[in-house]
């Protein structure tokens, strides 16, 4: 495989950590290839807070330090990202997923889903 840098979605990187066998195999070997960099947004981080928060999700309380241990780069979620969100189309009404495509377009990185909606912007994904 060749080098290149990836952001994963919130649902990927859980798989990741919980060694979950709905992680694909292309995406296991994406993740694992050291080569690659492995980017873990702050809306992610935030987004199993609060579904954690309500008891919708089972995760890590410790849910950063999974990541760096893991050995993934953090990005945080800027104002340009968030100025981003006027001119992405309304394929998708999450405003987490919406925000992880805003940071895939802007920082040019390939978007790990498993999600069909995502699929549908002007974002590589694998």
């Amino acid at each position: 495989m060749n080098r290149a840098a990836y952001l994963l979605d919130t649902h990927v990187l859980l798989w990741w950590l919980g060694d979950d066998p709905k992680l694909s195999v292309l995406h296991r070997r994406i993740i694992a290839d050291r080569s690659n960099t492995i980017f873990v947004s702050s809306v992610s981080v935030a987004e199993i807070s609060i579904k954690s928060s309500l008891g919708k999700l089972d995760a890590p309380a410790d849910c950063v330090d999974a990541v760096m241990s893991a050995g993934f780069d953090l990005l945080d979620f800027t104002a340009a990202h968030a100025e981003h969100l006027r001119s992405l189309p309304w394929h998708h009404r999450d405003p987490f997923d919406r925000m992880l495509v805003c940071q895939a377009q802007l920082e040019g990185l390939n978007l790990l889903t498993e999600d069909p909606r995502v699929r549908e912007y002007n974002v590589v994904t694998a």
